[in-house]
């Protein structure tokens, strides 16, 4: 137990109380835009972004990931909100964790690994568009101060590390946000600030239990809100765990994160908060700025509250644009380059499943639309490839009046129909024989395939024997083929051809 608590919490101790600082500054205005986005009071997002990130930083299955109040999320829950009302909100917060709990329990978390490359990087390269985009807003009919500002910022984060010493100590977008925050006061820049966002709250949250009538009414009024706030904010969680998966070298438990990210959303759902998930971005500056364990995200979470209760007065004036400048640093180092060089170097298919998942994620904003879609032509492209890999040689049997069919390779639904187009069913033999030693039938397709094959050539008064199937393919062809079923075979043969 002491060394789970030394790896997992003060093995790092410096770098993440510095970079769960840098998260908690950056946490709080996205905090109340995403509570804005959601038709709520901004306090909602930033007790809901302190809860999550408390609890996930225990129940979590991905140390140094950051999950809070997000867009993806907000934008799920304003028509419930809109119709209904706060109260709804919490308690479909609380069911939506009750079901990603479940989920975990269920293991969908091992899911992951259908998910190809591809859409992993179409992912990650539109979420670095939208954190991009995110900050046009605050770029758009804005005095030329913001523009020095935010440029200012930028080369603060890029050349402060070169420094020697400092540089690799303290986290540069610290830095940038403490050094843009005392120009901005001494030179009294009327310029925006987090101030200008909404109203911080002035209370601790505190524990409730949602005011609304216990029914079946009201379950089926938040359940479709919460199945969807479940889905969205697994598949986001996980998606990021991946990727800090990458960046730090390190594995994680998808499942736990599973239960993790439930446990949060009812504990979210019962202190005031909205559901929430993993945010890539605040979790790559966490990760850039040095974070690597659970102490990081419990700091973020502890450190956020602090700010915006006690420390409020601070808070109000550190101006956009510094933040502006680490979401910048976000997007550029989420983004992934080298992606746009291997346009011209991966085969066609790679290349259309990740622009289709990033066009899909950038022009609808939903984060499960785009990944839904990167693994159906994922999916689509493997099955047709593999299915390529089938071919069925056959020859002549000196001798004897009869040919032998081997079939070589994966027969399944992609295959299925060039499977049976490899048979001349009108060739004048008096036995065939379909050597299957060196293929493998995958499904009831497949095993269609082969009844009509075999059940044709008896048609046209062939002898037929199968061979060679390894123990798979025996299980599946017993359990649903037919052409070794007398009563099945007199049905369509008597029903004329197959």
């Amino acid at each position: 137990m002491l060394n789970f608590i030394q790896k997992n919490f003060f093995s790092n101790i410096r770098g993440d109380v510095l970079s769960g600082t840098v998260v908690a500054l950056a946490l709080i205005p996205e905090a109340i835009a995403f509570s804005i986005i959601a038709g709520v009071d901004p306090k909602i997002g930033l007790y809901a972004s302190f809860c999550i990130a408390v609890v996930t930083a225990f129940t979590g299955g991905r140390p140094a990931m950051i999950s809070a109040a997000t867009g993806a999320m907000a934008l799920l829950m304003v028509t419930l909100v809109k119709d209904h009302g706060l109260q709804y909100l919490f308690a479909a917060t609380v069911l939506t964790g009750v079901l990603q709990v479940v989920a975990g329990y269920l293991k969908l978390g091992s899911l992951m690994r259908f998910v190809s490359r591809s859409v992993v990087t179409g992912f990650v390269n539109a979420l670095a568009i939208l954190i991009f985009m995110a900050q046009l807003p605050e770029l758009t009919d804005v005095s030329w101060h913001v523009y020095a500002m935010t440029a200012a910022g930028l080369a603060i984060i890029y050349l402060f590390p070169r420094l020697p010493v400092v540089g690799k100590v303290i986290p540069s977008p610290l830095v940038c946000i403490v050094v843009l925050t005392a120009l901005s006061v001494a030179l009294g820049l009327n310029i925006r600030t987090v101030g200008d966002m909404g109203a911080l709250p002035d209370t601790l949250p505190v524990f409730l239990i949602p005011d609304i009538p216990l029914n079946w009414e009201t379950l089926w009024i938040i359940l479709p809100y919460s199945v969807s706030l479940a889905a969205v904010g697994l598949l986001e969680s996980l998606m990021t765990a991946t990727i800090v998966d990458e960046m730090t070298d390190s594995p994680s438990d998808k499942n736990r994160e599973c239960k993790g990210q439930g446990v949060a959303n009812i504990a979210a759902g019962m202190m005031g908060g909205m559901a929430g998930c993993a945010m890539i971005g605040q979790s790559v500056i966490n990760v850039k700025s040095g974070g690597r364990t659970r102490l990081s995200t419990l700091l973020a979470g502890i450190f956020l509250i602090i700010m915006v209760v006690f420390l409020d007065d601070l808070i109000k004036i550190i101006p956009m644009a510094a933040l502006v400048a680490v979401m910048i640093m976000v997007s550029i180092g989420t983004f992934s380059w080298v992606s746009l060089k291997n346009l011209f170097v991966y085969p066609l298919s790679t290349n259309i499943v990740m622009l289709a998942t990033v066009a899909v994620v950038v022009f609808t904003h939903n984060l499960a639309l785009g990944v839904f879609v990167g693994v159906l032509l994922a999916t689509l492209f493997f099955s047709n490839k593999i299915g390529r890999f089938m071919a069925v040689r056959s020859e002549w049997k000196e001798g004897t009046n009869s040919r032998r069919y081997r079939v070589i390779g994966q027969v399944f639904f992609a295959s299925a129909e060039q499977f049976i187009r490899s048979f001349d069913f009108e060739e004048a033999v008096d036995s065939v024989v379909i050597d299957l030693t060196d293929a493998h039938f995958w499904d009831i397709t497949a095993v269609s395939a082969l009844d009509k094959v075999v059940i044709k050539m008896r048609q046209q008064g062939k002898e037929v024997d199968v061979i060679g199937m390894n123990e798979a393919t025996a299980t599946v062809v017993d359990k649903f083929g037919v052409y070794n079923d007398p009563e099945e075979v007199t049905k369509i043969m008597g029903g004329g051809s197959h």
